[in-house]
């Protein structure tokens, strides 16, 4: 081959080359348009569903709450309902001090209210007896999102009684003996209606709402593991002794045998006599 054709080939191949290069893109191009036309389509099916979503949220929260309403009257008949289902409740219950668990046995009723359109936010409010700690009947704390997204909260602002705010306690506290100890106490609970650093990862919030409100009996049931132990040393104890009839069955059931033994070593000798007799 001259080296004239061998330019012209290497010339040809390498034509073909850039136009499978340039069909390449192209196709490229327009499966990428097509992909995004077909992206638009999922995304409005997906604004379609959550609207629908909304619509269906909005009637069920509607039609709950005569239940709420009701499961709120019972409630009330129980005494410290609301502070066993936060102790119970382990996320909560790292929360609690001592003195907060004190007051919160004047808590009487919880209530969670999502606004209307759901999405924008809810509110929590806590209904307290009269108690020496705050003059405040109903405390509450709300959540919103603004048309941008934005998080935001506000609370009541709690009306403490002289000496009694907890949020600033000294970490000394008085044990049952009477002995002053240093210990590190969590930070109090109500200091939460204060904390507005960060509305869109409130995680008290959410618990509350998402997890305690729709099923709070199901951590006030919550057996006490004092209890639980109690009975497992119960169950122990009479492990323990039912091991010692076995044993001392298991003895006399050797005393038994021996004397079977001794009896048995007899029997044969008067079978025997019977058998020559009936001969």
């Amino acid at each position: 081959m001259s080296a004239s054709a061998a330019k012209v080939s290497k010339k040809e191949l390498n034509s073909n080359h850039d136009g499978a290069d340039e069909t390449s893109e192209k196709e490229q191009q327009e499966a990428i348009e097509h992909i995004d036309e077909v992206q638009n389509e999922i995304d409005r099916l997906n604004e379609q569903a959550s609207e629908e979503i909304l619509k269906v949220e909005q009637k069920y929260n509607k039609l709950r709450q005569p239940f709420f309403q009701k499961r709120s009257e019972l409630i009330a008949k129980i005494p410290n309902f609301w502070v066993t289902t936060f102790v119970n409740h382990p996320q909560v219950s790292a929360l609690l001090g001592e003195e907060d668990e004190e007051a919160l046995h004047y808590l009487s009723r919880v209530e969670v209210t999502e606004f209307e359109d759901i999405k924008s936010g809810y509110r929590i409010d806590f209904y307290f007896d009269e108690n020496p700690y705050f003059e405040n009947k109903v405390l509450s704390k709300e959540f919103h999102l603004n048309e941008s997204g934005d998080p935001s909260s506000k609370s009541t602002e709690i009306k403490w009684k002289s000496g009694k705010d907890l949020t600033k306690r000294s970490s000394q506290t008085q044990n049952k003996a009477g002995r002053k100890r240093q210990h590190e106490e969590p930070e109090s609970f109500f200091t939460w209606f204060t904390d507005h650093a960060d509305a869109g990862a409130d995680e008290l919030g959410e618990v509350i709402k998402d997890d305690i409100w729709p099923n709070p009996l199901q951590y006030y049931l919550v057996p006490d593991m004092d209890d639980e132990e109690g009975e497992g040393e119960d169950d122990d104890e009479d492990e323990e002794g039912l091991e010692d009839i076995d044993e001392e069955g298991d003895e006399d059931g050797e005393e038994d045998e021996e004397d079977d033994g001794e009896d048995g070593e007899v029997w044969p000798l008067e079978v025997g006599i019977g058998k020559n007799l009936a001969i």
